[in-house]
């Protein structure tokens, strides 16, 4: 019988070979666990032919580039910025369900354009194999840019990334996942930088009052729509916390404050994607 741990390895293996056998590459890397772990095999399989390419917009959250830069520098890998203009691409500020599409479209072809002045020939990314089959949009982007994803070639799951980044000591095996700003935003209202620049800062208020699972999503008229663990809704509602949520949020430009009662979830928009555009990336 073969032990779970004895599988880890064998795909832990598998996915050095193969990001050795590109001879260099560039990794899109945003500094969440699934990037950073192909990050830290590149850097053990290529060493200094391997560099992290984090693009940076004002759908980035405060925050995370610094904390790209130092996992970065913890995992050893060569980092460069590479900003990005999807605002510029009328396509994502109308922001459809197919909006990251056009997101992965912009970064998969700027870093294109840069593999030769960066010296890599493959460009990869962090999908991984629970990621297949799910309404990804940029996973389409990735085909078309010939962006590859080893961790998903290899059949590596969320909990085996989790487990590899734990292994590998990276401090991001326990990262709640931080998809862009612009996923807060509710389907058909425009994604605009300061829109996002609200979203942003209304998450820091409550990271600051002890919250570390949460979305603030952006419906229209200016509506926050808060979502946090269940088990900690009962939080909100207190008295001070909840007077302070209110003031903040306020200054920020909200015009309507609501806490979701379904709590906290990863895709809180995906339920709304058409079916017709569901079966088009999936």
């Amino acid at each position: 019988m073969t032990r779970a741990g004895d599988d880890l390895d064998a795909k832990r293996e598998q996915l050095l070979r193969l990001l050795s056998s590109y001879g260099s590459c560039a990794v899109a890397f945003s500094g969440g666990v699934d990037s950073a772990v192909v990050a830290k095999a590149a850097q053990l399989a290529l060493g200094d032919a391997a560099v992290a390419v984090t693009g940076t917009s004002a759908a980035l959250a405060d925050g995370e580039l610094k904390a790209a830069t130092l996992l970065a520098e913890q995992i050893g890998i060569r980092h460069v910025v590479l900003p990005t203009e999807e605002f510029a691409d009328p396509n994502y500020v109308a922001n459809n369900p197919d909006r990251c599409y056009y997101c992965k479209s912009e970064l998969y072809t700027r870093l294109g354009g840069q593999t030769e002045r960066l010296g890599v020939r493959v460009a990869v990314n962090g999908a991984n194999a629970d990621d297949l089959g799910d309404y990804r949009p940029g996973m389409r982007a990735a085909e078309e840019h010939s962006v590859q994803s080893p961790l998903a070639e290899c059949g590596i799951t969320k909990a085996e990334v989790r487990s590899l980044a734990a292994e590998w000591n990276l401090p991001v095996a326990e990262k709640p996942a931080t998809p862009c700003l612009s996923s807060r935003v509710a389907f058909g209202v425009k994604v605009t930088p300061e829109r996002l620049a609200m979203i942003d800062q209304a998450e820091q208020v409550l990271r600051a009052l002890g919250f570390r699972e949460l979305r603030v999503r952006y419906h229209a008229d200016d509506m926050a729509r808060i979502e946090v663990p269940i088990d900690r809704l009962a939080e909100l509602c207190d008295g001070e916390v909840r007077l302070t949520v209110i003031e903040e949020f306020t200054r920020l430009g909200f015009k309507f404050i609501t806490l979701d009662l379904a709590g906290f979830r990863s895709g809180g928009f995906a339920k709304l994607v058409p079916s017709e555009m569901v079966q088009r990336f999936s």
